[in-house]
């Protein structure tokens, strides 16, 4: 189940779905991510938070097997796949074809159908890429993602483009996806809130390495409302440099 990126192949505990142990990336001589260390476990959905240029996104890649010019040790399942903040689908493939992109062997159709029907996108499955919403787009996005039944599910700011009443039903589609397919699911975002919402565990990224981590030992469904939400937030909000403003008199501030 497992593959190395870098160096000897080692056995990996089964209650770990990553394990990455002493990761340099540098770039012209400058390391992005500095002898970090990272285990993820199986099921477990993690959110990676930092700000601009922490190296987030360049991690993901790692853990993707997109960027293997590394040092150190990553172990990742074989089965693994990612979604990027833009869709990335072929404007000349119909959608069907798009969610069977890079698989092994000539799956047909109806393998992309059902991952389609999984996201609520049966009734788009033979339009072409350019009549789809970006909601729409996005989900076909994950669909591609999940024909390949990851054991890891990387997801890269898939909710960034998207404007406000569309993210949070993506978000809850994600939650639910999530919750059927039993996956370890890693989310790089900017958005506290919505790692709060979704995550079992957020992590905070700074100077290259894994710099604070919380358990969200939060009731499901969330509220940002709930006192134990806003507490969260605050922490990871001073974690990542942020002051939140003082409160108004006379309003509620959880709101």
């Amino acid at each position: 189940m497992a593959t190395h990126l870098q160096g000897p192949v080692t056995p990996v505990n089964g209650a770990d779905a990553v394990r990455v142990t002493g990761l340099t990336r540098a770039f012209g001589g400058q390391p992005v991510i500095d002898h970090l260390d990272l285990t993820l476990r199986a099921g477990e959905f993690t959110a990676l938070l930092g700000r601009s240029g922490c190296g987030k996104s360049t991690l993901l890649r790692v853990l993707a097997g997109l960027d293997r010019d590394i040092e150190g040790s990553v172990l990742v399942p074989k089965r693994r796949a990612v979604a990027f903040q833009s869709p990335r689908l072929m404007p000349w493939k119909r959608v069907w074809r798009n969610v069977l992109l890079g698989l092994d062997g000539k799956p047909d159709r109806a393998v992309a159908e059902e991952a389609l029907a999984e996201v609520g996108l049966a009734h788009r499955s033979g339009a072409w890429p350019k009549t789809l919403s970006g909601g729409e787009a996005q989900r076909a996005s994950l669909a591609r993602a999940l024909v390949r039944e990851p054991d890891l599910l990387l997801l890269d700011e898939p909710f960034g483009a998207l404007d406000a009443l569309t993210r949070i039903k993506a978000q809850q589609l994600v939650a639910e996806l999530w919750q059927r397919r039993g996956c370890a699911v890693l989310l790089v975002t900017h958005d506290v809130e919505e790692a709060l919402l979704l995550a079992d565990r957020a992590l905070v990224m700074r100077d290259g390495v894994i710099a604070y981590e919380t358990p969200i030992a939060l009731d499901r469904p969330r509220s940002v409302g709930d006192p134990a939400f806003a507490a969260l937030r605050t922490r990871l909000l001073t974690e990542l440099g942020v002051d939140e403003p003082a409160a108004t008199p006379g309003t509620n501030r959880a709101a």
